[in-house]
């Protein structure tokens, strides 16, 4: 039996480490050939890895908790079934193989997307831990290991967040700008303040709020991994953007009378549920169209108009946080094919089976809230995108329906966008419209169209 080495998988062009959270088998089980090995998790998404042999698992090369870079050994497995297929990670040759260096990885850097180069395989400085999206900004800052050692962190056990090393980095900047002006003005007058000396002019811990108080009653629950990411993307976000939000009211009447009339056919005919995911999604996309300045970044003082149109669609999972898996040119597929994309992606976000690189890349997403019968919600912007839309609850209304022959009420299904949008790029002009727009594509909906 000869013993094979399991490698860290690639998890898409951006994710260059991952953290082992699981082992499923321990050394001395038999693994079946794709049967679960582990679970890992990166800074995009949670998976489980299974095994490329079948076999023993011999040996774990890490413990749970370790982050492993891609490509790098993490296991052990004898197998007879592997002899023909010896593990890529052994060379062809008994020479020895060339070091090769670090893939770069892409961060989301407030809010441009910046390709750095890697620290080493050294994750840690003395006991304390940085995660790979914190050590990637630093290498692009200029910050040395022992710079960060000094920075204080809000996180878990001390540990130094990316708001915590962004604010640090803003603060640091205005030290070195300062510093520069007092050079230059050599003849200025001595501060009326004494100045620190040098070792001493430490940045501010980042303001945070103040502790809260608990009583005995009280149950203190930890933030699981994936929450402690939605929590600081969403500060990063309002942080960034200047929030506004711009709501209409749609009829979406014959929306409603058409998915009811063909709802029973398509299940049996496709072996899946029509839903007004993508129904509005196809709206969506219209009106980005129509509307090519909601579909941008920005970077700086520049404005990146985007040429794909590439839709995020916020999944609620069933520990209650939220993923918001992408569909890459949501602009080139009928109806059909958002209905059959929309679902796989949902199915899969709850079966915690999505790729790292089906979260990434979107350029402007929709969240239905109206899932959880909100009528509307004022959702923040999925960074670095520039606007993003809730859909609220579909309910009947009486309301006033103009006809040649004069104004009637009538019983209508009506329901709430909001439009959340950047105010640094998009002026009230252009995301009242741009909502507006969608409402009228699903008003104006054809009763009479196939599927």
């Amino acid at each position: 039996m000869l013993d094979v080495e399991v490698l860290m998988p690639k998890m898409g062009e951006s994710v260059a480490e991952a953290t082992i959270t699981k082992w499923l088998k321990e050394e001395g089980e038999t693994v079946e050939l794709d049967e679960p090995l582990l679970e890992i998790a990166t800074d995009k998404v949670d998976s489980e890895i299974p095994s490329p042999y079948e076999g023993v698992l011999s040996k774990k090369l890490y413990k749970e908790g370790d982050v492993v870079q891609v490509g790098k050994p993490i296991a052990m497995i004898g197998s007879d079934s592997a002899v023909a297929q010896p593990s890529p990670a052994a060379p062809a040759a008994p020479s020895q193989p060339e070091p090769q260096a670090p893939r770069p990885a892409i961060v989301s850097h407030a809010p441009s997307e910046v390709a750095v180069a890697e620290y080493p395989v050294q994750t840690k400085s003395g006991d304390r831990f940085y995660s790979p999206l914190v050590r990637n900004i630093a290498r692009m800052e200029g910050i040395s290991l022992d710079e960060l050692d000094n920075i204080a962190g809000t996180g878990n056990n001390g540990r130094l967040t990316k708001k915590d090393l962004l604010a640090y980095i803003s603060t640091r900047s205005r030290n070195t700008s300062a510093n520069g002006m007092a050079t230059a003005k050599t003849e200025a007058p001595a501060p009326e303040a004494p100045v620190a000396s040098p070792e001493k002019q430490e940045a501010p811990a980042p303001v945070s709020a103040p502790a809260a108080s608990v009583s005995g009653q009280d149950e203190v629950i930890e933030m699981d991994r994936m929450r402690k990411l939605i929590a600081e993307h969403m500060v990063m976000s309002k942080h960034t953007s200047p929030h506004v939000t711009s709501c209409v009211e749609a009829d979406v009447t014959n929306l409603v009378l058409w998915r009811d009339k063909v709802k029973n056919a398509f299940e049996k005919r496709e072996g899946e549920k029509l839903t007004f995911t993508p129904l509005f999604i196809e709206a969506i996309v219209k009106a980005i169209k129509d509307f090519p300045m909601i579909n941008v970044s920005v970077d700086g003082s520049k404005i990146i108009l985007k040429k794909n149109i590439n839709i995020g669609m916020a999944a609620a999972l069933p520990s209650g946080n939220l993923i918001v898996p992408v569909l890459r040119n949501a602009d080139r597929m009928n109806l059909l094919g958002l209905t059959k994309t929309v679902n796989d992606l949902a199915n899969r976000a709850r079966n915690n089976k999505l790729q790292p690189d089906e979260i990434q890349g979107g350029t402007y997403t929709v969240t239905n809230v109206g899932t959880f019968g909100n009528v509307f919600g004022t959702p923040i912007i999925n960074q670095p995108q520039v606007a993003i839309m809730a859909t609220g609850i579909i309910k009947k209304k009486p309301v006033v329906i103009e006809t040649p022959a004069g104004d009637t009420i009538g019983i209508r299904h009506m329901m709430f966008l909001s439009h959340s949008y950047d105010h640094r790029v998009v002026d009230g002009a252009l995301g009242g419209k741009f909502v507006r727009r969608v409402a009228d594509y699903l008003e104006q909906f054809d009763v009479n169209r196939d599927i």
